[in-house]
């Protein structure tokens, strides 16, 4: 064993460093001077590897899965106790549901109830997300031949979207409830109050016009008003949220940042329509209403 003096060791050890760092930058240069060198040794060292990670991988994967079986055993218990609490108040509410349904059925029976017709609806895919004459719109592609009018409904799985406001020969422009320029007439179901939701192009239309004395309340549910013959009413719209300057909006059930497919409903209805843009001759005579001819 060759035993270095003490002054010798202290020289290597100052000089270990600098060394790794002309090393290095040796090593960058040599890179950048011959690519194809570097990625020869690059895909040399990969390929060397590649049979040791094949080897390891298998191993490694089953390890994993024994601690994470592990994990799951140990958090079986609080989870089996979670569900059977669960189970406990769905048949609670199960039951409640039952009784509510029965004596709902009741109650429509003496009062001789007829039921609205169902609407028709037909279903589009969303090719685009355009402004034109509106900043929160989207176009849907809807084939030619198609039924669509001005003043339909537009939903997802989630609730409200808007309302068509322009229709052509394979296409329809979706007014979102979000844009500055809708208006919808909704409910506060709690309270039953009517108010006037207002788009303002942010992601959360604003609620104005509400009663003084039933403010709304946060988390309460909004759904729409059949006022001014513009939307049936109690189409989920969202729940209310106060914002930083405490004013009242309204967060969307639907997922407006995410539109894919939306379905256009027909109620027949022509309140409040959005005002028509300036349209070609036969895009203005579809948008008319329809006769409605006896047979």
């Amino acid at each position: 064993m060759i035993r270095l003096s003490i002054p010798l060791r202290q020289a290597l050890a100052r000089l270990t460093l600098p060394m790794l760092v002309l090393l290095t930058f040796a090593m960058m240069l040599i890179g950048k001077a011959d690519v194809a060198l570097t990625a020869r040794v690059r895909m040399t060292l990969d390929d060397a590897l590649a049979p040791i990670y094949a080897e390891l991988a298998p191993p490694l994967v089953a390890v994993r899965g024994v601690f994470a079986n592990a994990g799951r055993m140990f958090s079986l218990a609080r989870d089996n106790a979670v569900l059977r609490a669960e189970n406990a108040r769905l048949r609670q509410w199960q039951a409640v549901a039952v009784a509510l349904d029965a004596e709902n059925i009741a109650l429509k029976a003496n009062l001789r109830w007829l039921p609205d017709p169902p609407a028709d609806y037909v279903t589009a895919r969303v090719v685009a997300d355009v402004g034109g004459v509106y900043a929160r719109a989207v176009l849907l592609s809807v084939g030619p031949n198609h039924s669509v009018r001005r003043g339909q409904i537009a939903l997802d799985r989630g609730g409200l979207v808007g309302r068509v406001s322009e229709v052509g020969g394979r296409s329809a422009r979706v007014l979102l409830i979000t844009d500055i320029n809708s208006r919808i007439p909704v409910t506060l179901v709690d309270s039953r109050a009517h108010a006037m939701l207002i788009g303002t192009n942010a992601a959360m239309p604003r609620l104005m016009f509400w009663p003084e004395e039933q403010p709304p309340r946060e988390g309460e549910r909004v759904v729409t008003s059949a006022e001014a013959d513009a939307f049936p009413p109690n189409l989920p719209v969202g729940v209310v949220h106060y914002n930083a300057a405490h004013v009242p909006e309204v967060r969307p059930a639907a997922d407006l940042s995410r539109l894919e497919i939306v379905r256009l409903f027909d109620y027949d209805l022509r309140g409040l329509l959005p005002p028509e843009a300036d349209l070609p001759p036969e895009r203005r005579a579809a948008n008319a209403p329809r006769a409605h001819v006896a047979h």
